[in-house]
């Protein structure tokens, strides 16, 4: 459900302003918000019988279509800066372990989505799921497609992400025949010398040809991955860089900030912290970005994406239908979200729910005959309504106080008065603005909308409240905001 004004919003989105002053003052560490709460909430407390209470009390409200993400964690070699849950091995035999029980764990959530299967969206991450043969995912899309009802090729959305370096044009053209429309290509960056410190060296030639192969197969929407932050990055590479995104005309855009925690990832330790751009740099590297991009007429989305204006990301900004899961911006808010693969977080009605994030506990929970559910979380009311505000925030950048009133019963200037005096400040350096019909980010603030956002998350405020012992491992968790 969405909060905002969707036309106002979507004639604004696009409109964002860089002011280095305010961002430099308050970068911080903060979360995503891919979720609220977020992952680091979930507790082991919550296990296969718990999903199973979401699951029927979906069906008696009535199902909704899903949005199914698959998870494939295997890589044929490691990248300096990946923070994802990956196995990086070029023994092949795993992965025809790991489809094996990949396949048990959606054949059991088909069976307790009977009646209430229809997909109209379909992510396939990792890892590299293009590890997988040609053979080994024609099984996997015909053992998916047995089991779910999907939506015609014209009226879902089913993506996968690539890695230039593992697929040729007949593979590209391959997956379109298997059912994907939109295909996403990690580049990072088209520096040679970047790539080598990251150890992610891809011809800028298997890039384009990659892309080429993908509109010739016609695929819906291409979609680059690129990274700012990275050893051996400046102004002058990443322009060079840009340059060449612009030139190769993608759909979309996500444009990622590199978040340096070697204590959490352990390859991000290969790193020489002396070849990481500083602050400023970086700061001035993501003013290029967004320059570049806006003035190449992308739309701005929110946080790290852009989209051409009539890309379906775009669209369903426009139509009320964006929303901010486990993957990023995505369309079809109006999906439950169910996760197969190991680490993989579904979101059914008013639950999280994480698989095991190893591959021997993975395999455990499933040789037992039960979901390898390892931890998650039931929302309260509070949660759920604070779930509203700060996904059509994120989403709108705007949101109507007489909505949210009416959706939650509450009065909205008493209920959240702390919040609001929070974000005070913020409305003194206009950043947003705030009266009794509306919440509006402006375009100065867009680019802070994490810190706006983090005024309504109350978990986050009651461990801050909690004191030092409690706080101090709240910058392990989470990134930068910029």
């Amino acid at each position: 459900m969405s909060l905002s004004n969707a036309p106002d919003a979507a004639r604004h989105a696009s409109a964002v302003e860089f002011d280095a002053d305010v961002l430099r003052r308050l970068n911080q560490s903060g979360p995503r918000y891919t979720s609220y709460p977020t992952a680091d909430r979930f507790h082991g407390d919550f296990r296969f019988g718990d999903y199973l209470e979401a699951l029927a009390a979906l069906r008696l409200r009535g199902g909704r279509p899903l949005s199914l993400y698959v998870h494939i964690p295997f890589c044929d070699t490691i990248c300096y800066y990946c923070g994802c849950n990956k196995v990086v091995t070029r023994d092949r035999a795993k992965a025809a372990t790991y489809l094996g029980y990949l396949k048990q764990e959606l054949t059991m959530q088909a069976r307790l989505l009977a009646g209430m299967n229809r997909v109209e969206q379909l992510h396939f991450g990792g890892g590299t799921p293009t590890y997988l043969s040609d053979r080994q995912m024609e099984e996997l899309m015909a053992h998916l497609r047995a089991h779910f009802d999907f939506a015609a090729d014209a009226e879902g959305e089913y993506g996968i992400e690539i890695d230039p370096r593992s697929v040729d044009r007949a593979r590209i053209l391959s997956l379109r025949r298997q059912g994907f429309n939109r295909i996403s290509l990690g580049v990072q960056d088209f520096d040679a010398d970047v790539q080598q410190a990251v150890n992610r060296v891809q011809p800028e030639e298997q890039t384009l040809a990659a892309i080429a192969a993908a509109r010739e197969a016609k695929y819906r929407s291409v979609s680059i991955d690129l990274i700012y932050g990275l050893p051996r990055q400046n102004q002058q590479t990443m322009a060079r860089t840009l340059d060449k995104v612009v030139a190769a005309d993608p759909d979309r855009i996500a444009l990622y900030n590199y978040a340096h925690m070697p204590h959490l990832f352990k390859p991000q330790r290969r790193i020489r912290d002396a070849e990481l751009p500083d602050a400023t740099v970086k700061l001035s590297m993501l003013g290029l970005c967004i320059a570049r991009l806006t003035e190449a007429g992308y739309v701005y989305i929110g946080m790290d994406h852009f989209a051409k204006p009539q890309d379906e990301l775009a669209v369903a900004q426009r139509q009320g239908r964006l929303q901010r899961n486990f993957q990023g911006y995505s369309t079809r808010a109006d999906s439950e979200l169910v996760a197969c693969g190991v680490s993989a977080i579904s979101a059914i009605g008013a639950t999280y729910s994480q698989n095991e994030k190893t591959l021997d506990a993975y395999y455990a929970r499933l040789d037992e005959g039960s979901l390898p559910i390892a931890r998650g979380l039931r929302l309260t009311s509070d949660d759920l309504l604070r779930r509203i505000v700060i996904q059509t925030l994120m989403c709108h950048f705007e949101l109507s106080v007489g909505a949210i009133e009416t959706a939650a019963g509450i009065d909205f200037l008493s209920y959240f008065a702390p919040e609001l005096a929070s974000l005070a400040a913020f409305a003194d350096d206009g950043l947003l603005t705030i009266d009794g019909k509306w919440l509006s980010v402006t375009p100065r603030g867009r680019l802070v909308i994490r810190n706006i956002c983090m005024a309504f998350d109350r978990h986050l405020a009651e461990t801050r409240a909690a004191g030092p012992a409690q706080a101090a491992p709240q910058p392990l968790r989470y990134s930068k905001t910029l």
